[in-house]
């Protein structure tokens, strides 16, 4: 109470600038970077805030280079690049459209990992596919789903050099 806001972390100030942005119920709400420079335990508080206003149908607009929360918190996600937006979509969608059709799946046998890759078109067929399931324990089933990050390299040109 007797310090002042430039004394405090910096994630005391971002706290402090989320509360003040709510403090008069907006409808649209814009946000740079909320979650930046908190500790986990208050950045789920605030993500879980930030779900709550979209549930009661606020108009959120986020930035953010932290792509896992565009997933979690985004109904759709756009690139910018060079000020235009190439790309707006699901982070669902995106994720699909940019992966791979394949399926991954880790499974035991005699007690060790084996890893195997299958095309998505027919698996439900394929017999060593289905071999799998009904014989194997199985450790993972994954689809090749492009990450976000992965989706933003691609999209804006901006790859590792």
């Amino acid at each position: 109470m007797d310090k002042k806001v430039e004394e405090f972390s910096k994630g005391m100030k971002v706290r402090l600038n989320f509360v003040r942005a709510l403090v008069h119920d907006p409808e649209i709400l814009f946000l740079d970077e909320p979650i930046s420079g908190l500790d986990p335990t208050n950045g789920m508080i605030v993500k879980n805030m930030i779900e709550d206003m979209r549930d009661k149908g606020k108009t959120i607009f986020l930035t953010t280079h932290n792509m896992t929360v565009a997933e979690e918190l985004c109904d759709n996600v756009a690139f910018i690049v060079d000020g235009r937006l190439p790309v707006i979509d699901t982070p669902g969608n995106l994720m699909v459209k940019y992966g791979k059709d394949e399926l991954d799946i880790e499974y035991f046998e005699n007690d060790i990992i084996k890893k195997i890759r299958f095309s998505l078109s027919g698996v439900g067929e394929n017999d060593t596919f289905q071999e799998i399931l009904r014989d194997k324990k199985i450790r993972s089933i994954h689809t090749r789903e492009a990450s976000l990050e992965e989706i933003f390299i691609e999209v804006t040109g901006r790859g590792l050099e």
